[in-house]
């Protein structure tokens, strides 16, 4: 069951960076060019890489080659320039990087890099202050810089996203779109440009990295539909998969993935780490992020945790399934 259940390995990255930044540091999304290096050449020899096309191909009934792994980028942070992009330029290796308009060009932060910068800078009072100017006496008690992505973000509107941040700058005294210019965390419009002519697929994140089931029918419209323009606009490509901003199936509502396949959308990928089971719709795919420093963890983190959490899953459901039953007999 363990060994013919994981029909694609699916690995996803973000910064590839010397060391975290204030930007970065505690979210859990740096790997080191090392790593990187030791990560992308441990997939290189020991499982045969694929592109998205392959992906799409296998879809509709040609097969994939055994131990096929797909390479994702997400967020778009410049540092893939200096060693990610030319490590896998070298091994010959395709990779999909899911894109965020509003921060190409580096004229705005993002808010997950926002928020880390005031948490690291300034203190966690500042975030606390922030959500309280938005929620009053119902702002949630922020322990940590990532309750704000697992707490407090998921509970607001867009709107009410956007004034928490406007209200986090204020408070924080920053200037962003000069601090923003001046660090460069991002990929620019010629970067893009130059990854569509070397191969690489360009996909859709939203425009500004938002959790998807606060998105109301005029935001999708704005965050999926509009990041999609841009993206095929800047690329002169089809932008054809979609990567859900924190990786969670709780953000993948009915409204979004029809609205997904509608507007042209041919692949859908989470971030859960678990392995993506043979079947027969395969338009969600699940990825497995990675800070491993050895062979031996990247094997735990990409062939044993996967099936065991994709075990755990199907063990739960089950049980559910079977309590419900027994409660529905009496």
């Amino acid at each position: 069951m363990l060994g013919s259940s994981y029909w694609l390995r699916c690995v996803v990255f973000h910064d590839v960076a010397p060391r975290e930044s204030d930007f970065t540091r505690g979210m859990g999304v740096s790997i080191t060019p090392t790593q990187f290096e030791i990560a992308i050449e441990f997939l290189a020899k020991y499982y045969n890489p694929v592109s998205l096309q392959d992906v799409l191909d296998h879809q509709y009934g040609r097969s994939l080659p055994a131990r096929a792994v797909l390479v994702t980028f997400d967020d778009g942070y410049a540092s893939l320039m200096e060693s990610a992009i030319p490590a896998c330029k070298r091994l010959g290796i395709p990779a999909v990087l899911f894109l965020n308009s509003a921060y190409l060009g580096n004229h705005q932060l993002s808010a997950d890099n926002l928020v880390c910068y005031v948490a690291n800078t300034v203190g966690l009072e500042a975030l606390n202050a922030a959500a309280r100017s938005v929620r009053g006496d119902a702002a949630p008690k922020l322990e940590s810089f990532m309750e704000v992505f697992r707490v407090l973000f998921p509970s607001l509107s867009l709107s009410q996203r956007e004034a928490f941040l406007q209200s986090l700058v204020s408070i924080a005294g920053i200037n962003e779109r000069e601090l923003a210019g001046r660090v460069g965390l991002y990929l620019t419009v010629d970067h893009v440009r130059d990854l569509v002519s070397c191969g690489f697929e360009i996909g859709n994140h939203t425009r500004s990295h938002v959790h998807c089931r606060c998105l109301t029918r005029p935001d999708i419209g704005d965050e999926i539909d509009r990041n999609k323009t841009d993206l095929e606009d800047l690329s002169a490509k089809p932008v054809r998969s979609f990567s859900v901003p924190y990786g969670s199936s709780a953000d993948l509502s009915a409204n979004v993935q029809q609205h997904l396949r509608r507007t042209g959308h041919e692949v859908i990928f989470l971030s859960q780490a678990v392995a993506n089971p043979c079947r027969k719709d395969r338009l969600c795919i699940d990825r497995v992020g990675t800070l491993a420093r050895n062979d031996d963890s990247l094997f735990l983190d990409l062939e044993l945790m996967p099936r065991l959490r994709r075990i755990r899953e199907w063990m739960g459901f089950h049980n559910k399934a079977s309590q419900s039953n027994f409660g529905e007999a009496f």
